[in-house]
């Protein structure tokens, strides 16, 4: 599974007009599961962004996770993050799960999300999404969490 973990001020997710997820200070994370990719990456991809120290602590040094900082996570499906842009000027997204699977990971992520963290909010899987976001730092990190048995 890939990820693109965004360290916000504040974050929201609008679909025809209305605000259907929004967090303060927190983490924006793009979600996308690949071909290949079952609950084990998810809950791994879950659990390593969870403990990911980029956060600062009282020396300003990023030292401490989202949950030492109980920040909000706000989960944003993302299949486009599976771009493959090698091949010419069009994306492929034949990287990216299939829409049913990709549903299914993506609605295991949040829900094993809400269990874990106290403050989780989401996106809706497939929906037209406006995203808005201030981005703090600017801090973004890539994530990725191979298949088992992936090279």
């Amino acid at each position: 599974m890939l990820a693109l973990l965004q360290r916000v001020a504040c974050a929201r997710v609008v679909i025809d007009g209305e605000t259907v997820g929004e967090i303060g200070a927190g983490l924006l994370a793009l979600v996308c599961a690949e071909r290949g990719d079952g609950k084990a990456e998810a809950d791994k991809l879950l659990a390593k962004m969870l403990k990911l120290r980029i956060f600062a602590d009282e020396a300003g040094r990023m030292n401490r996770s989202l949950q030492d900082v109980g920040g909000g996570l706000l989960v944003v499906s993302q299949f486009t993050l599976a771009a493959d842009t090698a091949g010419g000027n069009r994306p492929s997204f034949t990287n990216a799960a299939a829409p049913d699977d990709g549903r299914a990971l993506y609605e295991h992520f949040v829900a094993q999300a809400q269990a874990a963290h106290a403050t989780v909010a989401s996106g809706r899987f497939g929906a037209m999404m406006q995203v808005e976001l201030v981005n703090d730092g600017p801090v973004t990190i890539p994530l990725r969490i191979a298949p088992a048995g992936a090279g």
